[in-house]
């Protein structure tokens, strides 16, 4: 027999960027729930390695922007889909 393992939701959370604790996009602030760090910590990472590297930082965080959907979005929501195998 074969078996296909189902995903749950905490088998891998997903990374939304946050409605409630943004600065500017809530990027820091989704990475912050997904990672059960706080926000504040990675922002000033975010700035001190914007610095460093010459701005490449900025250029992430746009893309992350862009990228990431922005919680309780409705083009966000996935449709789960179970596959069998029959015999």
């Amino acid at each position: 027999m074969y078996s296909v393992r189902e995903f749950s939701e905490t088998d891998m959370d997903k990374l939304y960027r946050s409605k409630d604790d943004r600065m500017i996009a809530g990027v820091c602030g989704g990475l912050g729930k997904n990672t059960d760090i706080d926000s504040n910590l990675i922002r000033i990472l975010f700035i001190v390695l914007a610095f460093c590297s010459v701005g490449i930082m900025v250029l992430i965080y746009l893309c992350a922007w862009i990228l990431i959907p922005e919680e309780g979005d409705a083009k966000s929501e996935v449709i789960d889909a179970e596959y069998r195998i029959k015999e």
